[in-house]
């Protein structure tokens, strides 16, 4: 029990509870799309930051008129590309996910 809390202490608590799909309001497709997100795209993108990960934040992502990064607009079809075909530095998905896989994705994407 010592040890918990000191690697509690030690990580600074910074660990918070991970919402239910039910707690975030999402319906079923943005649920799998989510379930995607975790499989392919947590290992290196946050959807609420950028900390400890080795890809940009997502959260907002759809919110703006253009990508950050890329100045690329902001949407399913420039997301898609991005997803599907990779960047310098990110894995491309297109070989891997089914269009439907992409659209159930790209709904969850639009969630964050």
């Amino acid at each position: 029990m010592a040890a918990g809390l000191a690697l509690a202490a030690l990580t600074g608590c910074d660990v918070e509870r991970r919402k239910s799909d039910a707690e975030l309001g999402l319906n079923p497709q943005q649920a799998t799309g989510r379930k995607i997100y975790d499989n392919y795209c947590d290992r290196c993108h946050r959807p609420d930051s950028t900390r400890g990960k080795k890809g940009p934040g997502l959260k907002g992502m759809f919110q703006h008129q253009y990508l950050p990064h890329t100045g690329l607009p902001a949407n399913d079809d420039r997301v898609g590309d991005i997803i599907r075909n990779g960047r310098p530095d990110m894995t491309g998905y297109g070989q891997v996910l089914s269009s439907q896989d992409m659209q159930d994705l790209l709904a969850y994407l639009h969630t964050l």
